[in-house]
């Protein structure tokens, strides 16, 4: 059984070029071993992360970012099984929203910028699918 998760997160540091280079070559490598795809949408302390996958492997990759000292404030926007997905060919793909057009943003957010925290997750997965139609997703790669 296939299912989507999607879950908000803030990072206890700073995001660097370093930190999120590291974070998704790791990713990419262990993600695709256990059939899980998705993207990552952040700012500087700010993670917005969908992962897709068989039910047991994504619950098990989700309860571990959940208890990463690295992250608090971790929320569960949506969770719903599936019958495809929608990042089929993406270990990770990745997205700075800081690079994005802020009325994109302003569209499903109280707010220009990413607070996943105010948006429901319908409104967060419409977010994403829009990033996708305008090429804003990076390192989509298997």
């Amino acid at each position: 059984m296939l299912v989507r998760l999607l879950y908000a997160s803030r990072a206890q540091q700073p995001i660097t070029g370093e930190l999120l280079e590291s974070l998704m070559t790791t990713a990419r490598k262990n993600n695709a071993s256990h059939g899980i795809t998705g993207v990552l949408c952040h700012t500087d302390r700010v993670f917005m992360q969908l992962l897709e996958g068989g039910r047991d492997d994504v619950s098990s990759l989700y309860h571990r970012i959940a208890a990463d000292s690295r992250h608090s404030q971790v929320t569960l926007l949506q969770y719903v099984e599936t019958t495809e997905r929608h990042f089929f060919n993406w270990s990770m793909g990745q997205v700075n929203l800081e690079r994005v057009n802020p009325s994109l943003l302003l569209k499903y957010a109280p707010r220009a910028e990413l607070d996943p925290f105010s948006m429901s997750g319908s409104s967060a997965m419409k977010l994403l699918d829009e990033l996708i139609a305008t090429a804003a997703v990076v390192g989509r790669c298997s």
